[in-house]
């Protein structure tokens, strides 16, 4: 068996030679699931605190405390806006969440997101040069029951303290009055990455696409399983960039959204899916299978799979269809079924597979883009933005059916990205700062290059130490063995 490389590289290579290509996908599913909680268990988590200021001799320390920090305090208190400015908060985003719907495992309890907002910090960090606190808080109330409104009280508490406010995993329908509420409440960004930033890197990737299969979103049809906060979101942002909703159909667990699900209509707590159904299929078709018929476009965004989505519904659909199927952490189908099947373009939120449409190249550009404005909101106008900045930069450097979209390491998306976003946020009038184009991509680079560099150096010096070939080898030969 071929030696795992410290960079992970030759992944698809370390199998057995008789493995399938599901059961080599099974295995990369078990061994970064294991890595992961190995290499957490490792560096006890992913993030810290580190200082940006030096310490010159004893006396700084009277300089960044008391007594001369005083004169930070009443700076800030006669001008409230002096605090982007004399601390990080310019900066600095807080990753909120009340773990209610972690990934694709559901209520994790409140500390259970720690990984994963502490990743999205991450992220934040390395690719857009942003601080980011993770958040982890409990909204249960007297009765038990998850409560949007403390969401809200908590993050209008504490957005003193921040630029901008992601908010991460939180179930529906809460999610869709938490974010409706803030959004319009707060005096910063709030944004939802599950909802905007997916739909926002969703739709990029349906932009090219398109271009691909040489078709026009206004004329496409679109099927759409599952009905959560991201495909929702989705949906509105896709008709909001011109598709057509009359084209499009939406499931959830219960079938098709559309004006006779009274269901939804009673409920007042879902009035986003509501909107959807009074807008999209009017055929009022409830199974999907019949749905994807003659459709160009399958987003899936629903139970992980590897068998949610079946080969027989992708056999039906147009030519040139485009699959995207983003259920994390397994997607609904693998992309070599959905190709099998007849898919000229399959997508999946994973970075191991081609086309990864995931927020993780979204969020840190468009968070950074609204900082370095001090944007009041993230508008939807920012994220069309943003995935129109996603789309042409991959355009430039050259798409093909397993390229629709600019990876994570590719370094120079996310700066274009911010400057973009930055831009749109001037047009409609949520900016409090006005620069060039050029100030923000220039601003936005040299943070992301200071953050990247400062990683490398910590390694290089060895304050990050690599995990032991021995510990790669033993979760992947372990993976092996599960599969097998």
């Amino acid at each position: 068996m071929e030696k795992l490389k410290m960079d992970l590289t030759n992944l698809n290579e370390v199998f057995p030679d008789d493995f399938s290509q599901e059961q080599i996908a099974t295995g990369k599913t078990l061994f970064l699931k294991k890595m992961s909680e190995e290499a957490h268990q490792f560096y006890g988590g992913k993030i810290q605190t580190v200082p940006k200021a030096g310490v010159f001799g004893f006396n700084w320390f009277n300089v960044w405390y008391t007594p001369g920090v005083s004169k930070i305090s009443t700076t800030i208190r006669d001008n409230n806006d002096t605090s982007f400015d004399l601390s990080n908060r310019g900066n600095l985003v807080a990753v909120v969440s009340d773990s209610t719907r972690v990934l694709g495992d559901g209520d994790c309890t409140p500390p259970g997101g720690l990984g994963v907002m502490e990743g999205k910090a991450f992220l934040m960090k390395y690719l857009g040069g942003v601080d980011g606190v993770a958040l982890c808080i409990d909204s249960k109330d007297e009765n038990g029951n998850n409560d949007p409104q403390k969401i809200i009280d908590f993050v209008k508490m504490c957005q003193h303290s921040f630029g901008a406010i992601n908010l991460e995993d939180i179930s529906q329908p809460n999610c869709y009055k938490v974010l409706d509420t803030l959004r319009e409440e707060c005096s910063i960004p709030v944004w939802h990455d599950d909802a905007q930033g997916t739909a926002c890197v969703t739709l990029a990737g349906l932009i090219n696409a398109l271009k691909l299969a040489e078709k026009k979103i206004e004329d496409v049809k679109i099927v759409m399983l599952g009905a959560g906060a991201s495909n929702t979101t989705i949906a509105r942002l896709i008709i909001a960039a011109g598709g057509d909703p009359k084209k499009m159909f939406i499931f959830d667990s219960k079938g098709g959204l559309h004006t006779g699900r009274a269901d939804i209509e009673a409920d007042k707590r879902f009035y986003r899916k509501w909107e959807l159904c009074e807008s999209t299929n009017p055929q009022k078709i409830d199974t999907f299978a019949e749905a994807c018929n003659g459709a160009d476009v399958m987003i899936a965004l629903s139970k992980p799979g590897p068998d949610t989505v079946k080969p027989e519904w992708i056999k039906t659909m147009a030519e040139k269809s485009i699959v995207f199927t983003c259920a994390n952490p397994i997607p609904e189908i693998y992309p070599y079924a959905a190709k099998e099947a007849g898919a000229f373009i399959a997508a999946t939120g994973r970075g191991d597979f081609p086309n990864q449409v995931n927020n993780s190249i979204g969020f840190p550009g468009i968070l950074k883009g609204a900082l370095l404005v001090r944007a009041s909101k993230v508008t939807d106008k920012m994220a069309i933005a943003a995935a129109y900045s996603l789309a042409n930069y991959a355009e430039k450097r050259g798409i093909d059916p397993e390229n629709i979209v600019p990876t994570m390491d590719e370094a120079e998306v996310f700066p274009v990205e911010a400057a973009d976003v930055a831009m749109q946020a001037i047009k409609d009038g949520v900016a409090r700062v006005e620069m060039t184009w050029d100030e923000a991509f220039q601003k936005a680079k040299k943070d992301i290059e200071y953050s990247r560099g400062m990683t490398k150096l910590v390694m290089d010096n060895g304050y990050i130490d690599a995990p032991g070939d021995d510990m790669l080898q033993d979760a992947i030969e372990w993976a092996i063995e599960k599969v097998k």
